[in-house]
């Protein structure tokens, strides 16, 4: 009786195991990383606060700073606002997992009055989340699936990196983007331009410019970097902006801009104001 009571016990605790492992082999989806990875409104990053004064005055070193990040902020937005929107879409859609701990999130989207379809992959691994966003078009100008973009992200969503394919026509890779979580939002972003050659196939001249964004404990809380090619001939312009978050004042440097290294500081309002 005491050797069957052994056995039986024996026999329970190795049910109990094998039953308690099942239950806790339950895979999780990979964190998605923020849709503010994908894009940045720089457009409202560089502002003045109008409230402040009702008087007004040169805003030159302002309207400079504005105009560079305009720029910028035209040429991303243009080549960002279907991927963000694509990769938008996937957080509202239940990912599938298809083997070899890779998830899937397919769906559906409609843009300038055509229907596309996503499927976008991450696959889990120790050190990493490895991303692919795949699309194909239905309609007029279909075209099968392609590789759209492609990115890694650390496994707690907190920083990674995207890497954009150009087009259909020419699926290479022209824009790098590296992220930063800091808090609740994007803390650091860098957008760099990594396109060999244009679409006639000659070297693109704006390779390896870039514009980087990121916050600091400093009193001008902000910053944005630039690095920029003229595009006529191999030449970089580099511009440096810091600004406050709360007060609105900042500065510019941009020797290309200014002919000189100094600062050129904008009070609360955004007029030109002496560099303390």
């Amino acid at each position: 009786m005491k050797k069957f009571t052994s056995i039986s016990l024996v026999i329970i605790l190795l049910a109990g195991l094998f039953w308690g492992c099942k239950k806790t082999d339950n895979p999780i989806a990979p964190i998605l990383p923020p849709t503010s990875s994908m894009s940045i409104d720089f457009s409202k990053l560089i502002t003045a606060d109008k409230s402040a004064s009702i008087e007004t005055g040169d805003k030159s070193n302002l309207v400079v700073a504005a105009t560079v990040v305009g720029f910028w902020n035209f040429y991303l937005g243009a080549n960002l606002v279907f991927p963000a929107a694509s990769f938008k879409l996937a957080m509202n859609n239940t990912p599938v997992l298809i083997g070899d701990n890779k998830w899937q999130w397919t769906y559906n989207f409609e843009a300038i009055g055509s229907t596309y379809k996503a499927r976008l992959t991450g696959q889990v691994s120790l050190s990493g989340v490895k991303w692919e966003m795949y699309i194909s078009k239905e309609g007029v100008d279909a075209f099968p699936e392609l590789k759209w973009y492609e990115g890694t992200s650390s496994l707690d969503g907190k920083s990674g990196q995207w890497i954009l394919n150009h087009s259909q026509q020419f699926p290479e890779p022209f824009l790098q983007i590296d992220w930063k979580v800091v808090g609740s939002g994007i803390g650091n972003i860098k957008y760099t331009y990594i396109r060999d050659k244009k679409d006639d196939r000659t070297t693109d001249l704006f390779k390896n410019s870039f514009i980087e964004y990121g916050l600091t404990t400093n009193s001008l809380n902000a910053f944005i970097n630039v690095h920029q090619n003229t595009g006529v001939v191999n030449a970089f312009n580099d511009t440096s902006i810091e600004w406050s978050t709360t007060t609105h004042k900042g500065h510019i440097k941009s020797i290309s801009h200014f002919q000189d290294e100094l600062w050129h500081c904008w009070n609360e309002v955004g007029d030109n104001v002496t560099c303390d």
